[in-house]
């Protein structure tokens, strides 16, 4: 017997998706137009232009904006279209929603940009675990993506998987 230890996870092939790496670098600030509601209810345009003209516009610069509104007042679109229009000239991007919404659309257009073809026929682990800011979306839309080109996707970590998907032998239905 061999005391030579064999790491059979390193040799299995697997690649490793760790969707934490995905996550942006850029700092998020909120634009909430509910802070800008007069009473808390009711968007007065007058007022709400004078206080985006007072708006320090280029403290977003480089960061994500994400706009939105949390009170139950309706806002018409132009409010919206107003903060966009101010806020682009500095902002890195700009997502109309809270955190819940940006971390679902981010990770929805990180999946969609995907070069698919390095995972073609291949062992896939999306990592689990983590700091939670990663939304279970992200893990739909990934699958949704690899399905079509992987041998197999699996959750958790190499040492640990759920298995997800196998790609069925050839000439059987995928």
């Amino acid at each position: 017997m061999s005391d030579l230890l064999i790491n059979r996870v390193a040799q299995s092939g697997l690649i490793t998706l760790d969707l934490e790496n995905w996550l942006p670098e850029a700092p998020q600030v909120h634009f909430d137009i509910k802070d800008y509601l007069f009473q808390g209810l009711i968007l007065r345009e007058k007022d709400f232009r004078e206080a985006l003209k007072q708006y320090d516009w280029q403290s977003l610069e480089g960061k994500i904006l994400l706009l939105y509104n949390s009170s139950d007042a309706i806002i018409p679109m132009w409010a919206y279209m107003l903060v966009t229009s101010l806020a682009t000239p500095y902002v890195a991007d700009l997502y109309q929603g809270d955190s819940a919404t940006f971390y679902d659309m981010w990770y929805r257009q990180v999946a969609d940009k995907l070069d698919t073809e390095s995972y073609r026929d291949k062992r896939v682990v999306i990592k689990g675990c983590g700091s939670g800011k990663v939304p279970a979306s992200a893990y739909a839309y990934i699958t949704r993506v690899l399905r079509p080109v992987c041998k197999s996707i699996m959750f958790g970590e190499p040492c640990s998987t759920v298995p997800v998907f196998k790609a069925p032998a050839s000439g059987q239905k995928n």
